[in-house]
């Protein structure tokens, strides 16, 4: 008897899951096929679209000029919108009439809602209609259909509360940009015009459908990029590694984005030899401040051409204002441009120690740079609570954490796609670069965009917007330490003849803090 009981019971829980399933099924295929719905937002009508996903999120898309990738929502389904058409008399009104934008932000918050809301009801009326269809298709019973319905209307259900209870408004301010980066500033805009001016979604969503509407206006040409002119524009570059292509990368960046100064962490080239100090002479075409330290790969004879050129200021163990920023910069201490004839036993805590030392001098110097250039990031993490950003390269990998002391560490990749070292993967080492957002009055990061460059003619782009979440957070001085300045025994044991060493003290300018004496060591080819 009891076992007969058993049997029954796992044959109606076996009915259960199949109307279940088979509601489910059907509900999601339903929802796909009428989840779609045409709706005006501003000057455009803008398709609206449901598709599976296993991330969620909302993808914008602006044939041809690209598309955002916006987190806004975690869930199954991610919701696509399309410009459709734009109508051109509402358009010029938007662009060219002041206050038009500030009207556009009362209501577009509502247009979408609408659009959506007309979505979410199509979505679940063929939801729950294909649920039934497949529920009496697969069963043959009327009873089991209704209730494979309301498997599919339950689904829905789940699927909407989701998606409302991890809604994020402030995925707007953070896009993910794919397409031209001819396109790129006019569709993302400006950090700080949504840090500081759009606060709410609604104003932000108006932003977007602004900077779309200029796009779409244009004619022969696409309109010009109008920065905001409180911010402060740099392009972060590093490891181009003598790759040609880079010089081009950086001029279409720099220009794009209307960047007031570069800085380059380093590796400039591959071997620092005699004849590829010709290669740096591409820094005088981008014809705006190039600030460079020197790295493993970059000799002193190529930190004396990048100098020559009128355009550049080098920085090796001192202090400059330039655009507007301090910018504190050391070279790296190695120079170990082949690994294959150099031995490299150096290590981090090493690296380490070096930059404290350093980080002291700074300290003990005067004010607080606004940001220090280094090209290692071991050497870099030591200037924890001396600034409140910190640049470096060398491992050809992107990355930021902030610190304890509230310092951002900030790792570039290779803007050169790591030179010939780049193809030795089976994919290539993209090329990347980074334009930082700095406040002009506070001097502080604001958000910084990470590009990622290829395809044909590197023309093409994905962007990833980034905010900033306490700009004006405070710097805290790091604690006291008891590390001790290495000495020649604490470095590897090698034959100093084989030491590919640089001089071992710099004579530091009056304006400089005091210098440092960097041992003789070595570094790998790689990165």
């Amino acid at each position: 008897m009891r076992a007969w009981t058993a049997r029954v019971r796992r044959r109606r829980a076996s009915r259960v899951a199949a109307v279940v399933v088979v509601g489910l099924a059907g509900g999601m295929i339903g929802m796909l096929l009428g989840g779609r719905v045409e709706t005006p937002v501003g000057p455009a009508d803008v398709s609206l679209s449901i598709r599976p996903s296993w991330n969620g999120g909302t993808t914008v898309q602006i044939p041809p000029l690209g598309s955002l990738q916006l987190d806004s929502h975690w869930g199954p389904v991610r919701l696509n919108a399309q410009i459709a058409e734009l109508h051109a008399e509402p358009a010029r009104r938007l662009i060219e009439q002041d206050g038009e934008l500030d009207r556009l932000a009362e209501t577009v918050d509502d247009e979408v809602r609408h659009g959506v809301a007309v979505l979410i009801v199509r979505a679940a009326v063929f939801a729950m209609v294909f649920a039934f269809l497949a529920g009496l298709l697969v069963f043959r019973s009327w009873r089991r259909a209704l209730l494979s319905m309301g498997a599919g209307a339950g689904g829905l259900v789940a699927i909407c509360l989701l998606a409302y209870a991890t809604f994020n408004p402030q995925s707007i301010s953070e896009p993910r940009y794919t397409g031209l980066l001819a396109n790129a500033p006019q569709v993302v805009g400006d950090v700080e015009n949504i840090v500081e001016r759009f606060s709410h979604y609604r104003a932000q969503l108006a932003r977007l459908v602004g900077n779309v509407s200029r796009l779409y206006a244009a004619t022969s040409t696409l309109p010009t990029y109008e920065p905001d002119p409180s911010t402060l524009r740099v392009v972060h570059v590093s490891d181009i590694h003598l790759n040609p292509a880079a010089w081009d990368v950086i001029r279409s960046v720099s220009t794009q984005f209307q960047a007031d100064l570069i800085i380059d962490t380093g590796d400039l080239t591959d071997h620092g030899s005699s004849p590829e100090d010709r290669f740096v002479e591409g820094i005088e075409d981008l014809e705006i401040p190039y600030v460079f330290v020197r790295g493993n790969h970059d000799s002193d004879d190529t930190q004396e051409s990048v100098a020559d050129q009128k355009n550049a200021i080098v920085l090796d163990n001192e202090t400059r204002e330039i655009a507007g920023l301090r910018i504190y910069g050391v070279g790296d201490p190695r120079f170990t441009p082949d690994k294959t004839t150099r031995d490299d036993n150096v290590t981090a805590a090493q690296l380490k120690v070096l930059g404290a030392q350093q980080a002291t001098s700074l300290r003990a110097a005067g004010p607080a740079p606004d940001l220090v250039a280094v090209h290692d990031p071991n050497q870099a993490e030591a200037f924890s609570g001396s600034t409140p950003l910190i640049l470096s390269g060398h491992t050809h990998r992107r990355g930021t954490k902030l610190l304890p002391t509230g310092t951002r560490l900030f790792v570039q990749g290779s803007t050169g796609g790591a030179g010939l070292r780049g193809l030795e993967n089976e994919e290539p080492t993209p090329i990347e670069l980074s334009v930082l957002y700095f406040n002009r009055a506070t001097k502080r990061l604001q958000g910084w965009d990470d590009l990622r460059l290829g395809g044909l003619g590197l023309t093409s782009a994905l962007i990833e917007r980034h905010l900033e979440p306490d700009p004006n957070r405070t710097i805290t001085p790091p604690a006291p330490t008891s590390a001790t300045a290495p000495t020649p025994t604490q470095w590897p044991s090698l034959d100093p003849t084989e030491w590919p060493t640089r001089p071992p003290t710099q004579t530091p300018t009056p304006t400089t803090p005091p210098a440092t004496t960097p041992p003789p060591t070595s570094q790998p080819a790689r990165p």
